[in-house]
């Protein structure tokens, strides 16, 4: 069994949650085994990106999770930071 962390923040709630897992579950797998999904029924957290360590992976699918590891799920941009730049440039 490894030990993981799975987490996941909004701005008004951030939850992360340790379990263990079988040494051949994937980022999918283990994001479902978790039950973070229950704290933000708003999302479709496993449709969203994710990443372990703030390292983007792109095919979750396939990771195969280490000892230790943190995955993170993103949150979709409202705006871009180019988007928000100029935003507060418009306001100064």
């Amino acid at each position: 069994m490894l030990k993981i962390e799975v987490t996941f923040a909004t701005p008004q709630l951030q939850k992360t949650i340790a379990i263990e897992v079988d040494e051949n579950t994937t980022i999918i797998d283990a994001i479902a085994q978790s039950g973070i999904q229950q704290f933000f029924p708003e999302y479709e957290l496993l449709n969203l990106a994710v990443g372990v360590f703030g390292k983007r992976i792109y095919d979750p699918q396939s990771y195969q999770i280490k000892a230790g590891d943190r995955i993170e799920i993103y949150r979709p941009l409202v705006q871009t930071p180019n988007q928000k730049r100029l935003e507060r440039a418009k306001t100064r």
